[in-house]
């Protein structure tokens, strides 16, 4: 068996990209300066952690991997979407259903796809 240990993101900009996931998600950076090639971000938990490596070309196509994001606590996802946007995210493609259900696909500063899917509260709320 295997464990996940870090998820690797290429981008041109790592600190800088880092940082608003450090925002994002309430994960400190590790030992970085502004220059660095490889920014990681440390989960509280324990891994797996982000980790930002620069790399000379842009994004030029839809993710082959992504993040799936819930709210932390008491958030909703809607809250959290809102938060997201106010950080600079960018919205991409809006899956939720008039019932409730779905996730919204929003873009971070580099446009890389990420999901911000509902809470465990609300997912058992509709239950």
């Amino acid at each position: 068996m295997i464990e996940i240990h870090t998820m690797t993101i290429d981008c041109p900009q790592p600190y800088e990209l880092a940082q608003w996931w450090s925002e994002a998600l309430g994960w400190p950076l590790v030992d970085s300066e502004p220059e660095d090639d490889e920014v990681m971000l440390d989960r509280p938990d324990g891994p797996p952690h982000l980790l930002f490596i620069r790399v000379p070309e842009g994004k030029t196509v839809k993710n082959r991997l992504h993040l799936d994001v819930t709210p932390a606590g008491d958030g909703t996802r809607d809250q959290e979407v809102e938060r997201l946007l106010a950080l600079g995210a960018k919205p991409f493609e809006d899956h939720r259903t008039p019932e409730g259900a779905g996730w919204v696909t929003l873009l971070d500063p580099e446009g890389n796809e990420f999901c911000v899917c509902r809470s465990e509260a609300e997912r058992a709320a509709s239950a």
